[in-house]
């Protein structure tokens, strides 16, 4: 076993055993490689991308955002940040994305996890701000909504935010409890709503009627 094999942090562009995936031909160093190019100018435009499928890379996103590659955390944040950049969303499914290779990957919930968020400005004008654990900023808004799943069996809520292309982030646990404390009540179809305002827009949390006032 070489020190690559045995410790996948020892550069931004390796991955431990990369190459060996039997599933595709498709390695990461050279998913790594091929979007480091793609990023140059920016963040690389996935959705314009439509190479062949290159089959299914043993790569995973696990709830807390960690990736995971043949089993092993990848430890090196740049490297997670250079594949969250060539992540896209078909349907139920996520791949890497480059201009001549498209690989699928397993992701547990959400590809992003939203650890923190600013408040600008009150009510109907104000506007939150995210951050997510690969670095993305987001302000939420029509085009970048926020949503909460509610467990049917514990109500446990599971809130997620767009961030782009129909990947979404899960809001940290932490960032759930601040929004709470800046929520207010609205209307919704007929209905009040406990939820929080951003870009001038209202999302619901709970229907008023089921918080606990007493």
């Amino acid at each position: 076993m070489t020190p690559r094999d045995q410790d996948p942090t020892v550069a931004a562009d390796q991955v431990p055993g990369a190459g060996d995936q039997q599933e595709t031909t498709v390695s990461a160093d050279s998913l790594a490689a091929s979007a480091r190019k793609a990023g140059q100018k920016g963040l690389p435009p996935v959705h314009l991308w439509n190479p062949p499928f290159c089959g299914d890379l043993d790569m995973r996103i696990a709830r807390d955002g960690t990736w995971f590659y043949l089993g092993t955390p990848i430890g090196r944040k740049p490297l997670v940040k250079l594949f969250s950049s060539i992540l896209r969303r078909d349907g139920d499914r996520f791949y890497l994305v480059t201009p001549v290779e498209k690989v699928g990957i397993s992701v547990d919930d959400a590809p992003f996890v939203a650890i923190d968020f600013e408040v600008e400005g009150r009510g109907p004008q104000q506007v939150l701000r995210f951050l997510t654990h690969v670095d993305d900023e987001v302000a939420a808004g029509p085009d970048h909504p926020i949503r909460v799943i509610r467990d049917p069996d514990s109500g446990e809520p599971a809130p997620y935010v767009m961030v782009r292309s129909g990947l979404e982030a899960l809001i940290d646990r932490k960032s759930f409890y601040r929004l709470v404390d800046i929520g207010a009540h609205s209307e919704v179809d007929g209905r009040r709503w406990f939820g929080v305002w951003s870009g001038g827009s209202f999302f619901p949390i709970i229907p008023s009627a089921e918080l606990d006032v007493g």
